[in-house]
């Protein structure tokens, strides 16, 4: 049965790189004889500025009865200083949705891309899963005397059993069914002592569940020294939204920069999100520079969410071998475009 994908550009070098995502897509298609019925949908700044509408009001619900999949490109545009269109399509679809699991791979392709002194690819292979509906994201709070000296602003991080459960349950199904043997969970315990606590106690009884994996927690400020210092001790990781937000940035970086990060928005058994986690990148837009490599991944871990995972594998396959050859863009230490970093993907999978 044919798999029907929603995509929605984005804006700036998102049009970019989608396009490359979704020419692998077809490539895989072709390849596999599988069938995948891909809708483009124009939502973005440019509709935005054309109707005022970010997201129609049906929307969120066509998107999630409609479609086995969302695949999604960066959004931003300086023409909407408040990127209301930007919060309305990624983060009105995360938390209408409920896609709780944010999904990180951190892998490293090529020794060369890490910024880690003596680091290979056997290094740097873990999963960061972020809870992603709960947390500071959530808009609770308020400003007083906005805008005077004496102004006061107040944002609330919001902490649930239920968020804290599934998220962490979640990373030990994954720990398991992948052969891994150890999850960390960092907070702040040590300082927010009320929110964090339940993290501590959920953790503990989760864990027992699993006793063929070790739990391991460290507070988020010593995770990020180790990520840098010895990067190789981890496999999955789990935390919060706002603390996952950051670590992955430098999971990213480690990895190679955020051109080659790839990320899932999960509801597990429900329509899900994919997209990379670079920014829209407006000034680089339709000049053929940016790195695709992160939104091709995207693509793999959305072939893999759908049971694909033969197509997956020869995506991610053709793209470390693109990689490790040299075939890439400038950010990597490539001499192709974006649009030839594609092709040259694609050729790799036709090629396997």
């Amino acid at each position: 049965m044919s798999k029907r994908i929603a995509v929605i550009p984005g804006d700036g070098i998102g049009k970019d790189v989608t396009v490359e995502a979704v020419k692998v897509i077809r490539a895989v298609a072709e390849v596999f004889g599988q069938a995948f019925d891909l809708h483009d949908l124009p939502y973005g700044a440019d509709y935005y500025l054309e109707t005022g509408i970010s997201m129609p009001p049906n929307g969120y619900a066509m998107l999630r009865d409609e479609f086995d999949a969302i695949y999604i490109g960066a959004l931003g545009d300086p023409r909407i200083p408040d990127m209301r269109h930007a919060r309305d399509i990624l983060l009105g679809t995360r938390f209408e949705l409920d896609l709780y699991v944010n999904h990180r791979p951190v892998r490293l392709l090529d020794a060369r891309l890490c910024p880690l002194k003596d680091r290979g690819p056997d290094d740097v292979n873990f999963v960061v899963f972020r809870e992603n509906t709960e947390g500071l994201y959530v808009n609770i709070g308020g400003r007083f005397k906005a805008g005077t000296p004496d102004e006061i602003a107040v944002q609330e991080e919001i902490n649930t059993y239920k968020g804290v459960h599934r998220i962490i349950r979640h990373a030990f199904e994954y720990a398991r069914a992948h052969g891994l043997t150890k999850v960390c969970m960092a907070d702040k315990s040590n300082a927010l002592t009320l929110g964090h606590a339940l993290w501590q106690r959920v953790f503990a009884g989760v864990a027992g569940e699993y006793p063929g994996i070790e739990p391991i927690h460290l507070y988020i400020d010593a995770l990020a020294m180790q990520m840098v210092k010895n990067p190789a001790q981890f496999q999955v990781i789990v935390t919060n939204n706002m603390f996952g937000d950051i670590v992955t940035d430098l999971g990213a970086q480690i990895q190679g920069g955020l051109g080659m990060a790839a990320s899932g928005n999960l509801h597990p058994g429900r329509t899900s999100m994919f997209e990379p986690v670079h920014g829209s990148a407006p000034k680089y837009a339709g000049k053929n520079v940016a790195n695709p490599i992160g939104a091709i991944l995207s693509a793999a871990l959305m072939l893999e969410y759908l049971g694909c995972e033969r197509e997956a594998a020869a995506v991610e396959a053709a793209v470390k071998s693109a990689v490790q050859a040299g075939e890439g863009p400038a950010e990597i230490g490539g001499a192709l475009g974006t649009k030839e970093t594609g092709d040259a993907i694609v050729a790799r999978l036709r090629k396997n």
